[in-house]
């Protein structure tokens, strides 16, 4: 049944088409809940300590940019967890009606985190090579691509990536499909606004290591959102999580919150204290991985909580 709102004194308040970082983000959640099999856990590790541990790396620091923050400790917690768990960095190659699958396991872990960028925009960006990193090493590299997006053209970068998607579809056959996004991309209410003449000539003088290249929002190995830094008032977690394939995982850092915890008292009794907890939500693809995969990443993160100080030695 169709609802006619005009009959039932209901008006129009406005009407928004999306623009291309919203087409890209509608096309890849909807081929993820389209392809993939989700299956979903939520890990609530006590942090109370972690949180202690993660105010004295800056002691001494007076430079706010050189800060380190609990998003890039998490991130970092995060990394550590895959390595004990390496199947959760990977691509899955698979066709469904060969029933054919490859798993491909990399060595590098490319971060896709949404960030949300000095012009109050939301983007996708790809941290490479973070597991290898330090935590000074993390905080520079994050603060290198708040830098370089502030001279950035979304819809440009954004553009090229999704040309490069489009271009790939048509190499494995994909004709209609790749001819029904031109065509939605350049005609009509719907067509992608990007650069012009002298515009396009003075943006593209700015050198690479000055903007964001479709380099720095290509497809990473795993997804790692902080829901946390979005809304530290957040009282929950989320409970689904898209995957973007080929990727086989996503995780999502909900806020720390203050909960019931169970704890010892001095003569090794249980006791119920007020501590801080810190859901965090994995999600996998049930066709490449099981539970089982996924048991050493928690394993290791049960360490890493009940052993706060190794971040120390992470600086």
């Amino acid at each position: 049944m169709v609802t006619n709102y005009k009959e039932n004194n209901m008006a129009l308040t406005s009407t928004e088409h999306f623009g291309i970082a919203r087409k890209i983000v509608s096309n890849m959640t909807a081929e993820s809940w389209e392809t993939i099999p989700h299956a979903c856990m939520t890990y609530e590790p006590e942090v109370t300590e972690f949180m202690k541990e993660c105010k004295k790396l800056n002691d001494g620091n007076t430079d706010p940019s050189k800060k380190i923050t609990i998003n890039t400790v998490m991130l970092k917690v995060i990394c550590e967890g895959m390595k004990a768990a390496p199947k959760l960095n990977a691509h899955l190659q698979f066709n469904r009606k060969l029933v054919r699958g490859c798993l491909k396991t990399y060595d590098h872990m490319n971060i896709s985190m949404p960030m949300i960028l000095p012009s109050g925009e939301m983007m996708t960006v790809n941290m490479h090579d973070m597991g290898s990193k330090s935590l000074t090493e993390m905080t520079d590299a994050i603060n290198d691509t708040i830098r370089r997006a502030k001279n950035t053209d979304m819809n440009e970068v954004m553009f090229e990536v999704s040309l490069d998607n489009t271009l790939n579809n048509l190499k494995h056959g994909k004709v209609l499909q790749t001819i029904n996004r031109l065509v939605g991309s350049k005609m009509g209410k719907h067509k992608v606004k990007t650069l012009k003449g002298q515009a396009k000539k003075n943006y593209y003088s700015i050198p690479t290591t000055d903007r964001l290249t479709k380099h720095d929002i290509e497809q990473g190995t795993v997804t790692i959102s902080n829901l946390g830094s979005v809304y530290r008032g957040y009282k929950g977690a989320c409970t689904l999580l898209e995957i973007i394939p080929p990727q086989v995982s996503a995780f999502a850092v909900n806020a720390a919150q203050k909960m019931p915890v169970v704890a010892q008292d001095e003569n090794g009794n249980d006791i119920i204290k007020i501590g801080y907890v810190m859901p965090i939500t994995v999600a996998i693809d049930h066709k490449a991985l099981d539970y089982g995969d996924v048991v050493p990443f928690f394993q290791k993160l049960d360490e890493i909580f009940a052993h706060p100080e190794v971040i120390q030695s992470w600086k």
